[in-house]
């Protein structure tokens, strides 16, 4: 991945457009990150960011758009998103392109087949401007749950990487260093208003058993935090340790 941003940081740098980067396909379960990596490297070039969500995407149209003799047309997302980024050359995330509705998989598959294709996206076609639009200058991220449902066509054109599942330590240490002096700011909290023991923390990435992502210890923090606030405005104290002993009274109930 590393060398990845390394030669697109450099080609960035030098102004060479005839690069066409490779389009990388991350692959994890949810809450491992994918997301948050390619908002990174949107960053890193200094880009506009453009996220196409394909959940439960049900047509094709949604990303080619519709002709403009059909009432209430409109162009397609790719479009769309660029009028909304006012770039060219935008880092674009299609997100979750396994997760596409069955009926229209193989249509969608071929829409993507164009756009990851250096050779046909020069030339992209979205039937409501009914013009060829050149998007060989932005550079197109993909994620994935999983590559089962994923065209060998599209397969052919993306580079996998696997985004691995997050141990226990690497929890505690994102949840203590960085997710709870988060909440506990957006909560409007001092910081010193809320402590958890060390020996806590296992409890709390781990209340509903192993969960490969960070989504449910950002939640747990959440209701954690939210509890302590209630606490605060009732004026049942002003700092508050959380123990062993007293951590179930704090964990949000699930």
């Amino acid at each position: 991945f590393l060398e990845y941003m390394s030669v697109l940081i450099l080609n960035e740098t030098k102004g060479n457009t005839d690069f066409h980067a490779p389009v990388l396909l991350l692959v994890g379960l949810v809450g491992t990150g994918k997301t948050t990596i390619a908002s990174s490297i949107c960053e890193a070039m200094g880009r506009k960011f453009i996220r196409i969500p394909f959940g439960g995407m049900s047509s094709a149209l949604d990303l080619r758009g519709q002709s403009r003799i059909q009432p209430d047309a409109e162009p397609g997302q790719i479009i769309k998103g660029l009028r909304r980024a006012g770039s060219r050359n935008p880092v674009i995330l299609l997100d979750e392109i396994d997760r596409v509705a069955d009926s229209s998989r193989g249509e969608i598959m071929g829409v993507l087949v164009e756009l990851l294709d250096p050779e046909q996206n020069n030339a992209f076609s979205d039937h409501f401007i009914d013009y060829p639009f050149d998007l060989s200058q932005a550079v197109f991220i993909a994620t994935a749950n999983n590559t089962t449902h994923i065209n060998t066509a599209v397969m052919d054109r993306l580079e996998p990487i696997l985004m691995p599942s997050y141990t226990d330590e690497e929890k505690i240490t994102i949840g203590r260093d960085y997710v709870l002096p988060a909440e506990i700011q957006k909560a409007a909290l001092a910081k010193n208003t809320l402590k958890i023991e060390d020996t806590v923390w296992p409890k709390i990435v781990r209340p509903l058993g192993f969960d490969a992502g960070l989504r449910t210890l950002e939640r747990t923090i959440q209701g954690i935090v939210r509890k302590t606030a209630k606490l605060v405005v009732e004026g049942r104290g002003k700092e508050f340790v959380i123990t062993p002993d007293n951590v179930r009274d704090f964990l949000p109930s699930y």
